[in-house]
């Protein structure tokens, strides 16, 4: 896969790979990365056990924005709860747990810094 051309983009996706192996080693296997529907897309789908993870990964190379998980609006995270339906509708069987996490990528240093934030919001008081 050839990188992307716009910066921005090169650096969410680099986000998202440091995400997505921070995950992994905590023992998450990803499902899906960069999922899309007609409403948007889910930067990592995660499972552990039973358990299905929405991810959205905030990447930052300056903090003049702000921390990473601050760009996180009620807006996106209801969006996300969107998206998150969306993706459930296709399940089979009972719909599983599931939980939105955050994973912040501070790139304004080297290595980068990321914290993961399980259950950064809920679903239940965007509907």
């Amino acid at each position: 896969m050839r990188p992307p051309r716009d910066p921005r983009r090169r650096t969410a996706r680099l986000g998202e790979l440091l995400a997505a192996a921070v995950l992994v080693l905590k023992g998450y296997r990803i499902a899906a990365r960069n999922w899309r529907c007609a409403l948007g897309e889910i930067d990592l789908i995660a499972r552990r056990g039973d358990l299905v993870v929405f991810v959205e990964v905030k990447t930052r190379t300056s903090r003049a924005a702000g921390a990473p998980e601050e760009a996180l609006t009620a807006a996106k995270q209801a969006r996300l709860v969107r998206l998150a339906q969306v993706y459930l509708s296709h399940w089979r069987g009972s719909t599983p747990a599931c939980r939105f996490d955050v994973v912040a990528v501070d790139a304004t240093r080297f290595p980068p810094r990321l914290r993961h934030l399980p259950g950064a919001f809920r679903a239940d008081h965007l509907l």
